[in-house]
């Protein structure tokens, strides 16, 4: 090990206790909320679902313009006309985010024809459903390649510019299947939680850098269309979630700079008893 390394690890227990001295101080402070009139959203898998919601609800708060990126240009436009009715600049592209050329493409002509992203949000996400030996290759690969590699193909096309103008969020739909999977959705667990440790690495990674945050959204079962049909064993005790109250939570965190939430806020306890479940 070189001396650069030793010099990490010497001043890592420092670094963790000034963390978590900033974070208590912030903990008991109010905090001021990101006025978005400035801001240039971009929200894959924005023409149904959360990603719909999600778009009206930047736009409810003020924001400058919105992008909708998504592969059925038929639910982009009809989301974007919506948006549009509601007096906020939007635009929409056609993109799959599990193609990287076709990430990197479409991330030049946003930059060219409408502007600098400063808000990204990556909530494109596809599931099967099925176990692992009733489920296909390819149906395995495009689960990982849209619900996780999608993302580092976006934040690489979109986080060097934000950092240069020290502006700049990148937000993670995620869920709590990635913390407490499931069976019968080993796709979907599996490239959550591999996008979970990817937003944890990036946070990490971007405390030191002015202006530019991270927020990662851990939801429950949401009454959307990719989980129609999915049973909860306690409905009355886990309700599912409306998609428009995961947009709300959602924005607010961006506003207030809020790295990691669960909804509902029950699920930090699922997630306690989960690892004392298994010592």
């Amino acid at each position: 090990m070189d001396l650069k390394a030793l010099g990490c690890v010497a001043v890592l227990p420092i670094q963790i206790l000034y963390y978590i001295i900033k974070a208590t101080v912030c903990w008991f402070l109010p905090s001021r909320r990101r006025d978005l009139t400035g801001d240039v959203v971009l929200i894959t898998g924005g023409g149904r679902g959360i990603g719909r919601h999600l778009a009206k609800e930047f736009a409810v708060r003020g924001a400058k313009k919105l992008i909708l990126w998504g592969r059925t240009e038929k639910c982009l436009k009809e989301a974007c006309e919506e948006i549009a009715l509601m007096g906020t600049e939007c635009h929409y592209f056609v993109c799959d985010v599990a193609n990287r050329e076709e990430v990197y493409k479409q991330a030049k002509v946003v930059r060219e024809k409408v502007g600098d992203v400063t808000i990204l949000v990556n909530n494109a996400a596809v599931v099967h459903g099925k176990s692992l030996l009733d489920s296909d290759d390819d149906a395995l690969l495009k689960s990982q390649h849209i619900n996780t590699m999608g993302q580092f193909w976006t934040t690489k096309a979109f986080l060097p510019r934000m950092l240069e103008l020290q502006n700049g969020h990148i937000v993670c739909i995620n869920s709590i299947l990635s913390l407490s999977p499931i069976p019968g959705a080993i796709d979907y667990c599996t490239s959550k939680a591999s996008s979970l440790a990817f937003m944890e690495s990036l946070t990490l990674g971007l405390l030191d850098c002015p202006g530019v945050g991270c927020t990662t959204v851990l939801p429950f079962h949401t009454n959307t269309e990719m989980f129609q049909g999915m049973r909860v064993r306690f409905p009355q005790l886990f309700p599912p979630l409306k998609p428009e109250v995961v947009a709300q939570k959602t924005v607010d965190a961006v506003r207030t700079n809020t790295a990691f939430v669960y909804l509902p806020w029950t699920m930090h306890a699922l997630v306690i008893l989960k690892r004392y479940s298994l010592i």
